[in-house]
């Protein structure tokens, strides 16, 4: 007598439904046909559900999120005028990477239409009030970049727009290069480099709270005291 499944006790499917929630349902329609309390059964179980993959629309909608990010910080340093204190090679650099960072948002937002996110509010700290601590932030954003890019643009399904990523890919890669130069760093200093995917940058970005909630009135009532 062949061992039970969980297809064979699980008539109204509320245990496939259960695990499908819990690990997913490709992993939970697999479980269906494998006997209970078996190794094959035990080690799906076990291991990590796998996240779905993030369609075009939610691919470009962060690497919109992401440029914008980076287009404001340049931005904000012009404003600030750390930019204005550099030497003539760095202040090139910085005004020429923020320049291309401001183009690509635009770039992002025709392609996605009314499909584009609203922009986030950005509180930067002091990473972008002096030369030291810009540099240092610029470097590690275009390395973030070259990382994102080539972790998600495999994952593209629109030819069109593999094309457009690879495009982008290469200039962010010399901005990345160009930084480091520019911090004395080695521009090469890997012979392949570690893609990253969506979610691992997502964390990085979180850890660095450069994101930051826009700030909401609560009460309707007029101010008392206007200074």
């Amino acid at each position: 007598m062949s061992a039970p499944t969980l297809g064979s006790v699980d008539r109204d499917g509320a245990l496939t439904e259960a695990i499908g929630e819990l690990c997913g349902s490709t992993r939970a329609g697999f479980l269906r046909s494998v006997a209970l309390g078996g190794a094959a059964m035990l080690e799906a179980l076990s291991a990590p559900a796998q996240a779905a993959a993030p369609d075009d629309t939610t691919i470009l909608n962060f690497g919109l999120r992401f440029e914008r990010l980076q287009a404001t910080f340049y931005t904000q340093a012009e404003e600030l005028g750390t930019i204005a204190t550099m030497s003539s090679a760095k202040r090139d650099w910085a005004r020429t990477l923020g320049a291309h960072e401001r183009a690509h948002v635009k770039i992002i937002k025709q392609v996605l239409g009314r499909k584009a996110e609203g922009r986030p509010t950005f509180d930067f700290g002091q990473a972008n009030e002096t030369d030291q601590a810009f540099t240092k932030t610029a470097v590690a954003m275009e390395d973030l970049t070259v990382a994102l890019l080539a972790g998600v643009t495999p994952a593209v399904r629109d030819r069109g727009l593999t094309a457009a990523l690879l495009g982008l890919l290469t200039v962010e890669a010399r901005h990345a290069a160009w930084a480091r130069h520019i911090a004395g760093s080695t521009p090469a200093p890997k012979a392949l480099d570690q893609a990253k995917t969506l979610h691992q940058v997502q964390g990085v970005i979180a850890r660095t709270r450069f994101v930051a909630q826009a700030p909401r009135m609560t009460s309707r009532r007029r101010p008392g005291f206007t200074g």
